[in-house]
């Protein structure tokens, strides 16, 4: 395919390189490259130029003591289920009711990630860990939160998911990895206490930057894409 003939460091190679990286090095990322990263996003179209995002970031100390207090609340709703109605999503990420083929798509790419890493179905507090490792960063060292301002209607979710793509994309050119996550989000209330957000902001996503381990088991995990012909239509 003609799309996919690109050359090191070029557009189409950070496209195409992109993915879900779930293990990262503890190298530490420059501030400087951080700041650079966002710059760039912050060039992604938004609606009537409303330019919707606001970024924390989260490094050392300051981001163990969020993990530390999430993954504390993770293992207590595993021993009592009836915790969880205490935490919920800050908005509906995904469908109330699932319909094919979205959930066969959510079903392969949640036991494929299982089965490469062999954790079976019934392994409950197996699977329990590897969902924690996403409150733990996959051990980034940096974790970015990314929130709203509730006034905001839909259409400025549109305009943050070309902002966060920007981001990801601007980062495969400095060697940088990422993980988008939507798992923070029934912790909002957590993390935005933690990070000191104003009253009228609410979360998101979350983020893991930084630097993949590339001997890691996790990270030759590639989720496919349809064929082109499946989602283009010619009018």
């Amino acid at each position: 395919m003609l799309a996919c003939k690109f050359e090191l460091g070029s557009l189409a190679h950070a496209i195409y390189t992109r993915k879900s990286v779930r293990a990262f090095t503890d190298q530490p990322v420059p501030r400087e490259i951080l700041k650079a990263l966002v710059e760039s996003a912050c060039r992604a179209p938004s609606g009537t130029n409303t330019q919707p995002w606001r970024v924390y970031v989260l490094e050392g100390e300051v981001k163990d003591k969020l993990v530390d207090q999430v993954c504390k609340t993770h293992d207590a709703i595993a021993k009592n289920p009836e915790l969880a109605k205490d935490y919920t999503d800050s908005y509906d990420y995904y469908p109330q009711k699932w319909i094919s083929p979205y959930i066969d798509r959510r079903r392969q790419n949640g036991w494929s990630l299982y089965g490469l890493l062999g954790i079976d179905k019934s392994e409950r507090d197996k699977i329990h860990a590897q969902q924690q490792r996403n409150f733990r960063f996959f051990d980034a060292p940096v974790g970015l939160m990314f929130t709203i301002n509730t006034s905001l209607g839909r259409g400025s979710l549109l305009d943050y998911g070309m902002f966060l793509q920007t981001l990801m994309l601007a980062a495969r050119g400095f060697g940088l990895a990422t993980c988008p996550q939507a798992a923070w989000l029934a912790y909002s209330k957590i993390v935005l206490s933690h990070i000191n957000a104003p009253s009228d902001e609410t979360l998101v996503c979350s983020m893991c930057l930084g630097y993949e381990d590339t001997k890691s088991l996790v990270n030759t995990f590639e989720t496919p894409r349809e064929c082109v012909d499946s989602v283009l239509t010619w009018v």
